[in-house]
């Protein structure tokens, strides 16, 4: 048999799973991506264990694709018009649910004999969202108002803002370990941070500049792809992140580009099929046993998380006066968690090898729950709130 007929199989049939999941959301209260998650773990080692070995391969590739194509599209939200309008709105709301997903995780944790180098890094994950999962419900049922509005920024500003504050909480875990180079810990998060965006500003300038002389169709599509990988790719490079790049990016050329809806209307016309890929490969790579393995400080971690962005919504928007139906919801829209959680607890891990064996499991627990529950919840709570038609 050729080498090359692996490969087709395997991609033709993901596909079609891919078109099945989609059929599946349209018709259940199960969003696309929680049915190619639960795909994704009945063919991999968690189950049935039928997928090529050389598909592993792919994932590290399509995850950059993916979130790099997600934050750009992220970024069309961040309007200086918009923001004017949501402000104070959602930077009350994303603050609240993060400082208080953050201080109820760490204070309760460690209250219950959680060792406080490791309540302090659970604490820094707690905020991370998954951004991938909130975007894709919000475009599969069409939900358009002033909640998804606000969802959507602040799901764009969630990631720079838990870079921040899970550097500022992993130099806390080093000082308290008595590790020297907290200001090194913390310069590295800036550094991640201020890089990005910069990156991010000087790609999005001649993009905007470009986007509005090529012409709609095949070229524009080309243009986009090609400036987001390249972003993607320069931003690799340079070890910073990559999403909060391609998201700085979209900002510029939302703000800028004479017919800045092109690139994006380009980019949602070829993002779907590598958003199969990556969530099923995602699926194959949870392990279902990680939930068994999270013991009591696991699933406090997941209900003090949930708890935290539930209530931090609620004080953000009582202090920023927003409407009640927002605050009172959009914590729960919020409880989707993966790949930028991950990314955190490997580089703790690496701080402190022999909290390993405790943070992993813990966090890989939490991942595969939250993926699986967080964006059922969403989907819910956007029908509830009236931004999108009726439940199928």
């Amino acid at each position: 048999m050729s080498a090359v007929a692996p490969v087709l199989i395997t991609l033709g049939s993901l596909f079609l799973v891919g078109l099945l999941a989609d059929l599946i959301g349209r018709h259940t209260v199960l969003p696309r991506i929680t049915v190619l998650l639960m795909a994704g773990i009945a063919i991999g080692p968690s189950a049935l264990d039928i997928l090529p070995a050389f598909t592993e391969q792919w994932f590290p590739v399509l995850t950059d694709i993916a979130l790099a194509m997600v934050g750009f599209l992220l970024g069309q939200k961040l309007t200086v018009s918009g923001l004017r309008e949501l402000g104070s709105t959602v930077f009350a709301l994303s603050l609240g649910e993060a400082i208080m997903a953050a201080l109820l995780t760490g204070t309760i944790l460690f209250l219950i004999g959680v060792p406080i180098e490791v309540a302090l890094i659970l604490a820094g994950v707690a905020p991370a969202s998954d951004p991938v999962a909130t975007l894709d419900v919000v475009r599969e049922i069409e939900a358009k108002g002033r909640f998804t509005d606000t969802l959507l920024d602040i799901v764009a500003i969630d990631d720079a803002l838990g870079l921040l504050l899970f550097s500022l909480l992993l130099a806390g875990a080093q000082a308290v370990a008595g590790d020297g180079d907290v200001g090194g810990v913390l310069a590295i998060g800036l550094t991640d941070v201020v890089g990005a965006l910069l990156l991010g500003l000087l790609m999005g300038l001649p993009m905007a500049f470009v986007t509005g002389r090529v012409e709609p169709g095949e070229p524009i599509q080309a243009e986009a792809l090609g400036w987001v990988l390249l972003c993607s790719g320069l931003a690799e490079w340079l070890e910073i992140s990559f999403i909060l790049s391609a998201m700085a990016m979209g900002v510029v050329v939302a703000n800028f580009a004479k017919h800045h809806k092109r690139p994006f209307h380009a980019i949602e016309g070829v993002e779907w099929p590598f958003m199969i890929l990556f969530f099923l490969l995602a699926g194959a790579a949870l392990r279902i046993d990680s939930l068994i393995d999270v013991g009591v400080w696991g699933v406090a971690c997941i209900a003090l998380r949930a708890l935290g962005l539930i209530t931090g919504a609620m004080i953000g928007g009582l202090f920023s006066g927003t409407d009640r139906e927002i605050s009172r919801w959009i914590g729960f829209a919020l409880l989707p968690q993966a790949g930028v959680a991950l990314g955190m607890v490997l580089m703790a891990s690496q701080r402190f090898p022999e909290f390993r064996e405790i943070l992993l499991p813990i966090v890989l627990g939490s991942t595969v729950f939250f993926e699986l529950i967080g964006p059922v919840i969403t989907r819910l709570v956007l029908f509830r709130v009236g931004d999108a038609d009726k439940m199928p």
